[in-house]
Parts: structure tokens; sequence; C-alpha cells
């Protein structure tokens, strides 16, 4: 008997001006480049599909940021959405895709990139020296000190958990450890936002605390994948490898 596990796809957006250089980019919005355009265009062509990675038809909930760069992202991914998108879309259309996707799509502040506050839009380095002028110490981690006149690690644990809780209860709980044969979907999640609310999303789904600081990245326009061991709803793993979906 098969049975399902359902998983939480994670998918950063494409490359941004400010991505190639490092700046940190929260709050501010700006366009992908053409090149990340493209990227992302590839990856839906690679990993989306019934028989790929992430099946249209499997999904029943799509989490997306509220930057302009996290929904065009999603857009090139060509998902196959029959009903309009909860904004205005960024671009042209892709070409038809074929997929036939029923989520529903719904923009969440729970999932926008980490405030950066005084260090939106500059360097590691930069941001180094300026605390080092202001005489703090020069060994910044995001992950334990948050960042001045923006969120906290505490912030982003509240409002991630938050997010996690919704999707077990409304998406997963439901179909976790039931045969395939008996529910229309799989109960599968897709969120697409950015890099360091994802990695800490990440973090917080396998019950770590963000100040343990992941080892794991996530590159512009990559893909991640969240799951369960044993079909079980309290035992949630990080899925290093994931296979493609068959029948």
């Amino acid at each position: 008997m098969s049975i399902i596990t359902p998983r939480v796809f994670l998918v950063r957006h494409g490359e941004t001006e400010w991505s190639l250089s490092g700046k940190h980019t929260g709050s501010t919005d700006i366009p992908l480049t053409s090149n990340g355009e493209k990227r992302v265009k590839a990856t839906g062509q690679a990993l989306v599909g019934d028989d790929r990675l992430i099946a249209p038809k499997q999904l029943v909930h799509v989490y997306v940021s509220p930057r302009k760069r996290a929904q065009r992202t999603f857009e090139l991914l060509n998902l196959g959405i029959p009903d309009p998108l909860p904004w205005k879309v960024h671009g042209a259309a892709p070409l038809p895709s074929g997929h036939n996707c029923g989520a529903r799509v719904e923009v969440t502040e729970d999932i926008r990139e980490w405030d950066y506050g005084d260090y939106e839009g500059i360097t590691s380095p930069q941001i180094r020296d300026l605390r080092e002028s202001q005489g703090l110490d020069r060994n910044w981690d995001i992950w334990r000190d948050g960042c001045p006149g923006g969120e906290s690690p505490a912030d982003v644990t509240k409002r991630l958990d938050r997010l996690i809780n919704d999707i077990r209860v409304h998406w997963h709980a439901p179909v976790i450890g039931k045969p395939k044969g008996d529910v229309p979907h799989y109960g599968d999640v897709l969120l697409v936002a950015h890099g360091h609310i994802l990695r800490a999303f990440a973090m917080r789904w396998v019950g770590k605390t963000l100040q343990d600081g992941p080892a794991f990245l996530l590159e512009a326009g990559g893909v991640g994948t969240l799951s369960y061991e044993h079909h079980c709803i309290d035992e949630p793993a990080i899925l290093l490898g994931g296979s493609f979906i068959v029948g």
C-alpha cells in the first residue's frame, strides 16, 4: 500500500541585481534580472510536471511573499493555475504549460524576507564595518543578533511558527498517513520567497532554533524540500534528496 507523506517545496526567487552583489534585500522591491527570469523558467521546465519533483496536480496550497521578485518567480514556474493571481502580473506570461494545478495561491507577510532594518541594501562586509564604527562587535551573525531597526530572531520565529502551524493543521494533517487512493491530492505545499526566510523556515520546520544557524544554502532560483519521517506529522524532516512522482 502506498502511503501519503506530504511535502513543502521551498523556492527562492530568481536572481536580482542585489542578490548578485550580495546586498541584503528585505523590503526593497526590485525585479529579477533577465538571466534570473531565464533560470527560473528552466527550473520550471526541469522540475515541474506530473512526473517531476513538483507535481502540480498534487499541490493543495501556495504561499507567496508580497515582494514582486517572488511573485514573478512564481509566475515563471508556470504551474498551470487557472484562476487569476492575487496580484497584477509582473511581466509577459509564459507559454501554456499544459499543467493543471488546483491549488489556491495566497500572498502572506509571514513568508516575506527578514526585515533587515538598518542593514537594508548593504553587504555583509559593509555591515561589519558599520558595526565597528558604532563600537559594536564586527562578528555579526543574523541568526544570533538579528538586525537593528528590523527583526530579531524571535520576531522571525514567531511568524514562521504561525505559518508552519497553518500548513500542518490545514493541509498536511488531513492527508498524512492515508492511502494515496483515498484522497484527491497528496497535500503538497509550495512556498515562493527569499533566501534568509526560507532557510529560517527549514530550521523551524525541524524544531531548531535560529540561533543554531543553518549550515546549508539556498541559491537564487533554487528549490528545497521538507517532509516527514515514517509518515508521521510529529517527525518533520528536511528531505535532502527527493524522487520524482511516477504514476
